[in-house]
Formats: structure tokens, C-alpha cells, sequence
């Protein structure tokens, strides 16, 4: 497995497209991705009660549709909480794309992601998409524009592409995220599409998909709000040509470690990228007894408001974190917790067996200002582990959320 140049595009007989429709104001916020030939789809969306539109339209080409072909993606509007209409509008984007690219329309998945409770402006969606059709490429710069006409508050665009063999065939697997706000473990405001070009059965698509959402999407937090349009769509064309993956073998954990190496890519830049953050924090629960309270403990320290600010502030307040690990429901021994902290700068253990020991808090304050920080806790009871990612919270989170819809 490498890493290649490239995106959404990457995958053989993928095509995409981005450009401004007039729904935001002077950016891009249209996307169209495009499989010239029929795709095995799988998808995970969000847990939230409150599920937008698109994600009910695709939560059923999912689970009904015999194949998918196409992906249309508006930002600016959610198109959540706008009843029967907002259904309506879905299947009117669907039809649009049908009609132009002379496909089904229940191949046709569609995702959007902005404002809640706003309908959205049909007339500049039609017209978008009528746009979008006739520039559908497979370079690299169309991948980048679709990757940045998905984008809300997100600072930066965020894709990547691989390349392994499976069955002596070069296999590609190529992707494109966003997300910044309204973000939280079981699926964030975060859209993630991943194209491949991997011969695989529906059934361990979805299989491959939903087991690994598990230990990235659903690992990650920025401001502790589960979205209602949170959807990841994984698309297979299977023109590398492998022999059809039907059956969990060797060519089946191969693609399962590379979908890993892509979302947990995604689940980092998403972290990172959260509004008004300036620094990604990686939390690792190391020694646990069972995965379920690994993955409790690491995500209630990073969903803590007040480990994050900490954080921001370089405050060397682990107390925070031990009292986060506390109310995590997960059962564990605090007389025997070790605690280290680790960047660029170095690493530092501050906690061994529950009690403080003597540290260089100079080197600690060091390690906490990186702009990626590394908080490790051994709480020696087995042998599993699990890692979540969050950020800092900032003055500039309340400033963009404020003035959010104005």
C-alpha cells in the first residue's frame, strides 16, 4: 500500500466536478462524482434521531438500490428539518442527475450539508447540476474541485488516494471529506466520499465500511453536537479487474487496512481542522481490559470541555483528564493509571499509578503548545487499546458559531 497524488478522481472510471452555484456567497458549493460504469454502494450516516433529507433518500438507494452511479453534493444548505418537501427536493436532484447523465435515478445518492431548517434554492441546484455534467473530469485538479465545493467552515480541503495489489491487480482507493463543526463521536457534521475501482461484494462493502467507521469517524469530536446530515458513501466499480472479494480472505483485510489508513486520514484532518482549533489532540487508551472501554475512556477525554481548553491554554491541569476518564461509564482501577503527554517537543510522564510524580513542567508547557499533541494513558488492566481524536476549544469556536447563520 501507497500513497499516490490524488483524490475522489483517483480510482479508475471515477469523474467529478465542483463549482459555485450562487448558494454561498463567492465559493464554491456544488459537487457532482460520477462513475462511468455501475458501482456496489455502501454507506454509514448519522445517529442522530433528527436525520436531513439526503441521508433518508440514501440511507434507502443504500439499502434498496442494486448499484449506485452518482453523487451529487450541495453546501450552504442542510436540507434538514424541512419535511416532506425536503424529500421532494431530493428526488428532484436525483432526477436532474438522471436525466443528464442518462442513468437511473435510484443510482443517484445525494448529500448535502450547511444550515439547518432553510429549504433549498432548487432553481440554482438544477442549474448547478446542469453545469456540473458537461465538466466532469478524472484529473486531478477535478477531484480538488469537488473537494473544496463540499467545504462549509472548513479551512482547507481534504483528500487522499492509494494504491495496493490485490489478486496481482493495481487497486486504487481514492477519497475526498469535510467537516469542522458540529462534530462528535457516532458521526459529526462530516461528509466523506471514497471511490474505488476494487472488485467486491455489497454485502462486505457495507461490512468493511460499517467495522471501521468504528474506530475513526466515530472516534473523533470537536464540540461534543452529533449532526443530522453526518454520511460516509464508499463506491466500488470493480474496474481494477481482481478477483471478486466474496469471502473474507487475505485480498479482504488488505482492503480493510487500507479503507483504515484513508478514514483515519479523514477522522484526523476533520479534528484538526475543527472550528477556531489550533491544535489536534490524539488521545490513546492503552491496556484496557476490552476494546468498548478503551474507546469510552479515550472518547470522553476528548469530548471534555475542559481538557480542551486546558489544552489551549497549555495548562498542565491533568486533572481534567483523569476526572474526564471518571464519568466515561467505562470501569476501571484510577490507583493504577500512568499519564503521559507527547508532541514534537518531546514526551513527559506527569501521572504514575494515580499520583503525580516529579516532571519538567517547562518541557510539558512545550509539548502542549504543538500544534499536534499526544496524550497516552496506561491504565494496565489487558491488552486493548483505542485512540479518538478532538482539538482545542477557542475563543474563535464561539465567534464562528455565533454569527453562524448570520
Amino acid at each position: 500500500m501507497k500513497i499516490i497524488e490524488g483524490g475522489i478522481t483517483a480510482a479508475n472510471g471515477f469523474y467529478a466536478a465542483g463549482l459555485f452555484a450562487g448558494i454561498r456567497k463567492k465559493r464554491k458549493d456544488m459537487a457532482l462524482i460520477y462513475s462511468k460504469v455501475p458501482c456496489k454502494a455502501a454507506g454509514t450516516f448519522t445517529t442522530n434521531l433528527i436525520k436531513a433529507a439526503p441521508v433518508k433518500w440514501d440511507m434507502e438507494i443504500v439499502k434498496l438500490s442494486p448499484y449506485a452511479q452518482a453523487i451529487v453534493v450541495n453546501s450552504g444548505v442542510a436540507n434538514a428539518c424541512t419535511g416532506r418537501t425536503g424529500i421532494e427536493y431530493c428526488k428532484e436532484m436525483a432526477e436532474a442527475v438522471s436525466l443528464n447523465l442518462n442513468i437511473p435515478q435510484e443510482s443517484v445518492l445525494v448529500a448535502s450539508t450547511g444550515l439547518i431548517g432553510k429549504q433549498l434554492p432548487m432553481d440554482k441546484i438544477l442549474s448547478g447540476i446542469e453545469n456540473l455534467v458537461p465538466i466532469l473530469g478524472n484529473s486531478l485538479n477535478d477531484g480538488t474541485m469537488a473537494a473544496e465545493a463540499i467545504l462549509t467552515t472548513d479551512t482547507r480541503k481534504k483528500e487522499l488516494a492509494l494504491e495496493l495489489e490485490l489478486g496481482g491487480k493495481k487497486v486504487v482507493i481514492g477519497g475526498m471529506s469535510k467537516g469542522s463543526g458540529m462534530i462528535h463521536p457516532n458521526m459529526c457534521t462530516m461528509l466523506s466520499f471514497i471511490a474505488t475501482d476494487i472488485s467486491i461484494s455489497k454485502e462486505l462493502l457495507q461490512e468493511a465500511l460499517s467495522t471501521d467507521v468504528k474506530d475513526t469517524y466515530n472516534m473523533i469530536s470537536v464540540d461534543g453536537d452529533t449532526s443530522t446530515n453526518d454520511t460516509v458513501l464508499l463506491l466500488a466499480n470493480g474496474m481494477a479487474e481482481n478477483p471478486e472479494i466474496t469471502e473474507k480472505n487475505d485480498d479482504y483485510y488488505k482492503f480493510l487496512d487500507a479503507l483504515n489508513y484513508i478514514n483515519t486520514y479523514f477522522s484526523k484532518r476533520i479534528a484538526e481542522d475543527g472550528e477556531g482549533a489550533t491544535s489536534l489532540l490524539e488521545v490513546n487508551v492503552i491496556n484496557a481490559n476490552d476494546k468498548e472501554q478503551a474507546r469510552k475512556l479515550s472518547k470522553s477525554i476528548i469530548t471534555s470541555n475542559l481538557t480542551k481548553i486546558a489544552l489551549f491554554g497549555h495548562d498542565l491541569n491533568w486533572g481534567r483528564i483523569i476526572c474526564a476518564m471518571g464519568y466515561s461509564g467505562a470501569n476501571f482501577n484510577p490507583e493504577i493509571v500512568d499519564l503521559y503527554f507527547e508532541s514534537v517537543a518531546g514526551k513527559v510522564k506527569l501521572i504514575e499509578n494515580g499520583v503525580e510524580i516529579f516532571y519538567n513542567k517547562e518541557l510539558a508547557k512545550d509539548i502542549l503548545s504543538a500544534a499536534e499533541v499526544m496524550i497516552t494513558v496506561d491504565i494496565q488492566m489487558g491488552n486493548e487499546k483505542a485512540t479518538a481524536w478532538g482539538c482545542d476549544l477557542t475563543y474563535d469556536y464561539v465567534k464562528i458559531n455565533a454569527a453562524y447563520s448570520s
